[in-house]
C-alpha cells in the first residue's frame, strides 16, 4: 500500500501545483459578483464557467445548490483533480469526498475550493485546493 501511494506522489503533486496561481499574474477580483444573475452574465462573456462543486463524474447531484462559477483556468485545474479522484475511486484508494468552497464577503464566486478525499478504512488522504481568486 505504501509503495502504491508513493508511486502516485508525482501525480498528486502535479494535480496540486496545477491549481497554484502564478504569482506574477494579476488576480481577478470577483467581489462584485453577488448574485447568480451576475455570475451568469460573466459566463456569457467567457470570464466565468459554470461548474458543479461536487463533480457529476464523482456522483454529485444535478441541483442548483451544487452549481458554482469559476474562471476557465480554475475549471481546468478542477477537471484534472477530478480525473485523479476518479482513478483513486476506481482503485479503491478513496471512498469519501468532501468539497469545501471558501467565499469572500457576499461574492457568489468562491475564492478557493478545498477537497478532502479519504478512505474510511485507511489513514491519510488526498487534500488538494484550487485558488480561484
Amino acid at each position: 500500500m505504501v509503495h502504491r501511494l508513493a508511486s502516485l506522489l508525482p501525480l498528486l503533486l502535479a494535480a496540486i501545483i496545477v491549481g497554484a496561481p502564478d504569482p506574477a499574474a494579476a488576480k481577478p477580483d470577483f467581489s462584485h459578483v453577488t448574485s447568480r444573475e451576475q455570475a451568469e452574465a460573466l459566463v456569457a462573456t467567457g470570464a466565468l464557467v459554470r461548474i458543479y462543486l461536487f463533480p457529476l463524474r464523482l456522483g454529485g447531484p444535478r441541483r442548483k445548490a451544487n452549481i458554482s462559477y469559476v474562471p476557465p483556468e480554475a475549471n481546468a485545474a478542477l477537471d484534472q483533480i477530478t480525473g485523479t479522484l476518479q482513478r483513486f475511486t476506481r482503485e479503491r484508494l478513496v471512498d469519501q469526498l468532501r468539497i469545501i468552497p471558501e467565499y469572500r464577503g457576499t461574492s457568489f464566486v468562491p475564492t478557493r475550493i478545498n477537497m478532502h478525499a479519504t478512505h474510511s478504512g485507511r489513514e491519510g488522504g488526498f487534500h488538494p485546493s484550487v485558488e480561484i481568486w
